[in-house]
């Protein structure tokens, strides 16, 4: 049986929606056929994944979550992108490391899953740098399972804690929960992190918690949660900023500012006391600019 095979009945995300990708698109948007939308270095990552030689990112189009606030809509929604076969795709990873990137860091993947792992297969004897799979954090275990010997560096969001908060931004009311198990097994599959000689993450997890404007005290719910369940150095805890109101929120009148630093700095002091290393965002970090460009044709950027 062919991995492909997994898109005629996708339950690859939690909402296991069943579809056959291969005759019209899942919940997330995506069919059965491979689209990316940029691969490049990424210098705007984590200091431990960036380094100074930026990470080797590959976005991809689509996405289960569909986040109102999202500063990837063009791809997350599938307007932009472009086709792009396995063989290709194996390309692009040793483009990347070619170039020097510190990892391959896949950007909202779990849907074309199937055809990431049988990419790195082709490319198994050649790649030497680490993989970064890197998603909103909405998983399912089984999913997480399967990456197990092919990825060595989990970056997750956890997004939220209310319940009604993460459906009425991501139509997932089962987000934390869900989230938290995925969080979990990615644990369990890398360990601890783990760092190079030049402070390069070798492989661990990394949560990302956006701290979203007038929802602070959910935030600080996430965090005291994470606490709950996990030793501070179990996990690195990086704690964003850089909300950023787009077009597709503008009338969203909870989202149509950006986070204030008393809100910021009340979720980081949670983090503080808890005990967790871990990375803080530069207030400066809110802005457009820093949205990267995406396209609908093979381009290569740096």
């Amino acid at each position: 049986m062919s991995r492909l095979d997994i898109y005629k009945s996708c339950t690859l995300c939690p909402r296991r929606c069943g579809i056959d990708r291969t005759a019209k698109k899942g919940f997330c948007g995506a069919d059965s056929t491979l689209r990316i939308a940029r691969y490049s270095r990424h210098y705007w990552e984590e200091p431990p994944i960036s380094g100074e030689n930026g990470s080797g990112t590959v976005f991809f189009c689509s996405c289960s979550l569909k986040c109102v606030f999202c500063q990837n809509f063009v791809i997350s929604h599938g307007q932009t992108g472009y086709e792009i076969t396995t063989d290709e795709l194996a390309e692009v990873f040793l483009q990347l490391q070619q170039k020097g990137a510190n990892n391959i860091n896949l950007v909202t993947p779990t849907h074309y899953l199937p055809h990431i792992l049988d990419a790195l297969d082709i490319v198994k004897n050649d790649l030497t740098i680490p993989v970064v799979y890197n998603c909103g954090g909405y998983e399912s275990v089984e999913t997480i399972e399967m990456l197990k010997g092919y990825v060595d560096i989990f970056l997750p969001d956890m997004k939220y804690f209310d319940r009604s908060l993460s459906y009425e931004y991501s139509r997932a009311a089962d987000y934390f929960d869900t989230a938290l198990k995925a969080v979990k097994k990615m644990v369990d599959i890398v360990g601890s992190p783990v760092f190079d000689d030049k402070g390069l993450l070798k492989s661990g997890v990394i949560v990302r918690h956006l701290v979203l404007p007038n929802e602070r005290h959910d935030s600080i719910n996430v965090i005291k949660a994470l606490g709950e369940n996990f030793n501070s150095d179990e996990i690195l805890l990086s704690l964003m900023s850089q909300f950023t109101p787009t077009e597709q929120c503008k009338d969203i009148e909870k989202l149509s500012r950006r986070t204030t630093t008393f809100e910021y700095e009340s979720v980081m002091k949670v983090v503080e006391e808890l005990g967790f290393s871990g990375y803080f965002q530069q207030r400066t970090s809110a802005k457009s600019e820093y949205i990267p460009e995406f396209f609908n044709n093979k381009k290569v950027t740096n």
